[in-house]
């Protein structure tokens, strides 16, 4: 039986994260694998210990527009193969999607949009969101099974966030963006934390950097690993490293026994 650790940090630069001790945590922490949201970065922008990691296998999506968006992947096992966006260029420009197929799964590495300012994108991030599921539902279709994580920037229910109401209007909390959640676990998807931990409150993922707001975890859960239900006997935990810092967000992660 192998056992596999799976953790997700949207680290909010991933320059700045080298910078305040990223590969040093990362070394300690040593997963199978690490998807990182938010890099801000073009390839030829990084170090080379960030591009070539002793043991490990390094993948990057960057946005075309620099110091934006970007997600990357390290692997422990080298990926059967690996896949960039969804095959559309309004929604791959902004490098949010890695999918990495492993043997015993599909694994998603995903940075959804925000809804912007004064929510101008809540259409373009629903839009978003429709095709990701569209995508990972034909890999089903594959009798495939998934596992996505990322930052969904989105708060699912009110036990999601520290101030449900003064948000209910703000992106990540809005009613439509919490019916796409809705409608994505309706198709099967289980949020790995909620299945381990339905009723626990005060377990964010995201603090606003003002206001204290991380002292006082006066925060959001924006960050998640969903699998589909074929791999729920594989689930052994799930769980958020709150204590590790370094960004506004924390890592979240799952372990996997095969």
């Amino acid at each position: 039986m192998v056992k596999l650790t799976l953790l997700s940090w949207n680290v909010n630069g991933v320059r700045a994260a080298h910078r305040k001790g990223f590969l040093e945590w990362f070394g300690k922490a040593r997963p199978d694998f690490l998807g990182i949201q938010e890099t801000k970065a073009q390839p030829e922008q990084l170090s080379a210990d960030l591009l070539e990691i002793p043991g490990c296998h390094v993948y990057y999506s960057s946005a075309e527009r620099k110091g934006y968006a970007g997600t990357a992947a390290f692997c422990k096992q080298e990926p059967l193969k690996v896949e960039y966006g969804l095959g559309e260029e309004r929604f791959d420009n902004e490098g949010r999607l890695i999918i990495l197929h492993f043997p015993e799964f599909v694994l998603f590495n995903v940075y959804m949009p925000n809804g912007g300012a004064e929510n101008y994108r809540v259409p373009y991030k629903l839009e978003y969101c429709d095709r990701m599921l569209e995508v990972a539902e034909d890999f089903r279709k594959q009798a495939r099974g998934i596992v996505l994580c990322g930052d969904f920037n989105t708060a699912h229910r009110e036990i999601d966030i520290a101030r449900p109401k003064a948000n209910i209007n703000h992106t990540g909390f809005m009613p439509v963006e919490r019916e796409w959640m809705d409608k994505f676990v309706s198709y099967g998807y289980v949020d790995t934390f909620r299945h381990f931990y339905p009723d626990k409150r005060g377990a964010y993922t995201w603090w606003d950097q003002r206001f204290r707001a991380r002292e006082r975890n006066v925060g959001w859960r924006l960050d998640y690993f969903f699998i589909t239900p074929d791999l729920l006997n594989n689930l052994k935990s799930a769980f958020i490293l709150s204590d590790v810092m370094g960004s506004d967000h924390c890592p979240v992660g799952i372990e996997l026994k095969f």
